[in-house]
């Protein structure tokens, strides 16, 4: 892997090649694998400000060069094996990650695992071994007989409605899940969830989707962050984009933090427009 941008200080310029050119970085023509330590550094999150805990709510998603999040409903067949070394680091970094129940199901979640080139780092950062599973869910209409329920390192959450029919909340709470209440009706209002989280002490959010939630959590201004790889492959039909749901009325705008490149695929890593 090799990183685009930016070009540090540290980085010499080659000489320019015969005919003119611009210099160039060597480090940016580097290609070898990462260790999943810089792999971490380069995807740290914010340090946090001292005071109330304050929220970071990153997305990491894939798309395909012409626009699709996934083939044949799922994202694996877009992605590869480094796409899938930084989705493991970006969870082994996050308290908490977010996902809409419809991706549970298509992608078959299970319960995020320890990582033991991880635990110091989690231990730093005052972290539990393992990020915990929040599901987005209305209707609580889940398998809870999945490992996600019963057998996950950390109680899985539930984030749903005070709408929603209390056996079904009484299903997951005997499972083993923890519900927590998002919402005034059926549904999870995007804000709430993120203040919910935090309040039970989970500041380093990761959402992986899918598109609905994404496109909830951008409708409602509450994403900080996206971390985006770029798949070399283009797929056609009609799959979903990385975000879906009603448009809103002005683009949000966002910074281009770092871009690494290996094998065509790019890893780019933005964040809110905090203006110049």
């Amino acid at each position: 892997m090799r990183r685009l941008f930016p070009v540090t200080d540290q980085t010499a310029a080659r000489t320019p090649s015969e005919g003119g050119g611009a210099a160039e970085a060597p480090e940016a023509h580097e290609v070898r694998e990462w260790s999943l330590d810089e792999i971490a550094d380069a995807y740290a999150y914010p340090d946090p400000v001292p005071g109330e805990p304050t929220p970071w709510l990153r997305a990491n998603m894939v798309s395909t060069l012409d626009g699709a999040a996934q083939h044949d409903g799922r994202s694996q067949p877009i992605s590869n094996a480094t796409d899938m070394r930084i989705f493991g680091t970006l969870r082994a970094l996050a308290d908490v990650v977010l996902v809409g129940a419809e991706t549970v199901r298509q992608e078959g979640y299970r319960p995020a695992r320890a990582r033991a080139e991880f635990t110091r780092r989690r231990e730093a950062a005052g972290q539990g071994p393992a990020p915990a599973i929040a599901i987005v869910s209305a209707g609580l209409e889940l398998d809870f007989s999945l490992p996600l329920f019963t057998s996950p390192l950390v109680p899985t959450l539930i984030l749903t409605g005070a709408a929603a029919a209390p056996d079904r909340i009484a299903a997951a709470e005997k499972a083993g899940a923890r519900v927590v209440i998002a919402g005034d009706g059926m549904g999870v209002e995007p804000a709430r969830a993120v203040r919910a989280l935090a309040g039970l002490g989970h500041t380093r959010l990761l959402t992986e989707g899918g598109p609905r939630l994404l496109g909830q959590l951008v409708a409602a201004e509450v994403l900080d962050e996206l971390c985006l790889t770029v798949s070399p492959l283009l797929t056609a039909g009609d799959a979903q984009r990385i975000a879906g749901g009603p448009s809103v009325a002005v683009p949000h705008r966002f910074a281009l933090v770092s871009l690494l490149e290996e094998d065509g695929f790019l890893y780019s890593r933005y964040s809110r427009y905090r203006g110049a």
